[in-house]
């Protein structure tokens, strides 16, 4: 996840040391473990500090509920996986590539974060705005990557915000199906047949 989370935690708790930093993201990656093993409804403010090791008392200095934290999470692990995917495609020549290698990037990390799915889809129904929140600035920022390939030359004109919310969708069941269900393909081998899709169509040619 992010090296710190700062950004996670609300401008009146957020840590103003090195060490408050620290505490903040072990905080964050035991609540990712919590959440993600138990659910919402059964993890425990006492279960993620145990997983901590902090103090029941530290929680409190930097989230205010249980629920204050999930939200934090959602956030957090939504940056993660966006900075990941942008730091992977950094590099591509052009879209199609940066499509691919995008794809990979984020079943990869999918394999390595399984809780992510758990917490994500749960958070529909714990923090609604947040699911929303995570989804919607994935498309802003993928609509505005689309925009600029198009006036590149590189991609067909045609709606930005609707291929990004259908090339969003693809990742996210490919990445349950190939991530988290059964990866018995690599991910490079899933991004190649998908983007080929993607590029190619399903017209016979």
């Amino acid at each position: 996840m992010n090296d710190l989370g700062q950004a996670a935690v609300s401008a009146e708790k957020a840590p103003r040391t090195e060490r408050g930093r620290r505490t903040v993201r072990k905080l964050l990656e035991a609540a990712a473990q919590e959440f993600g093993e138990r659910g919402f409804h059964e993890a425990a403010i006492t279960g993620i500090t145990a997983r901590a090791g902090v103090a029941l008392g530290t929680f409190y200095t930097y989230f205010g509920s249980k629920e204050e934290l999930f939200r934090a999470l959602v956030r957090d692990m939504s940056d993660a996986v966006r900075a990941h995917v942008a730091e992977a495609v950094a590099g591509a020549p052009d879209r199609l590539a940066a499509e691919r290698i995008g794809l990979a990037a984020f079943i990869s990390f999918v394999r390595r974060h399984p809780e992510l799915y758990r917490i994500i889809e749960e958070a529909q129904f714990v923090a609604e705005d947040v699911y929303r929140e995570h989804y919607l600035t994935f498309v802003d920022g993928y609509g505005r990557n689309l925009a600029a390939a198009r006036e590149r030359g590189e991609i067909s004109d045609g709606p930005d915000e609707l291929r990004a919310w259908a090339l969003i969708g693809m990742s996210v069941f490919l990445g349950m199906r190939y991530g988290i269900w059964k990866p018995d393909h690599t991910p490079e081998q899933v991004a190649d047949m998908a983007i080929d899709l993607v590029s190619e169509g399903l017209r016979k040619r």
